[in-house]
Formats: structure tokens, C-alpha cells, sequence
């Protein structure tokens, strides 16, 4: 078996696509995802934010984060899928330590509260 590894990837879409449309670009990179082999563990739509400073002459855009595992390092073509695409503002895929990728049960069962 080839070494798993967990990334997270966020997206943040241009404000100028509406909201109707979300769903449909999710489900596009979730596809992009898989077809580089990546299995999307989780999806998490944080809707549209206000950044903290303009980017491109916008001030807010939808914020989108995946928790992925994958044997592919890096997910490369989805990555130049996401720098090509006009109505991805930023993107950042950072993968993410296998302590903090156990914790969050990515490479199966999750991990056990602990008491704080």
C-alpha cells in the first residue's frame, strides 16, 4: 500500500459568482479531486466573509474547506485546475501533519476527545 497523506484545501470564490452556483463548483473540484485519485473526507462551506484586506478589487468571497487524503502528493492538477480558474480568488492546499490528521480521524477511526 502506497503512503497515505492528508491535506486540507481552501478555496475562496469570487464574489461575483452567485451563490446559486457554489454547490456546482464544490462538486466540480470534489470531481477534480477524485479523478487525481483523492478521497474528499470532508466538505466545509463557510459562505461568503469579508477579507481582511482587497484582493483583485474585491472585498469578500465564499470560503470553501476540504479535509482530502490522497497517495498523490500534492494533488498537482488540481492545483493548476484552481490557479487557471477566473472565479477562484486564492487557494492554499497545505497537507496537513499525520498527528493532526490522526486526530481529526482521517486515516479512520477518529481519535477520543480528549478531557480539557
Amino acid at each position: 500500500m502506497a503512503l497515505q497523506r492528508a491535506y486540507e484545501l481552501m478555496i475562496i470564490v469570487d464574489s461575483d459568482v452567485a451563490e446559486i452556483d457554489i454547490p456546482k463548483m464544490i462538486t466540480q473540484t470534489e470531481g477534480q479531486i477524485a479523478d487525481e485519485g483523492g478521497t474528499v473526507k470532508s466538505t466545509d462551506n463557510w459562505g461568503r466573509r469579508r477579507f481582511a484586506y482587497e484582493i483583485n478589487h474585491k472585498s469578500e468571497g465564499t470560503y470553501v474547506v476540504w479535509e482530502i487524503v490522497t497517495e498523490t502528493a500534492g494533488l498537482p492538477t488540481t492545483e493548476r485546475q484552481l490557479r487557471l480558474a477566473d472565479e477562484i480568488v486564492r487557494h492554499k492546499l497545505f497537507r496537513l501533519p499525520e498527528h493532526e490528521a490522526n486526530k481529526r480521524g482521517l486515516f479512520g477511526e477518529a481519535a477520543p476527545a480528549a478531557a480539557g
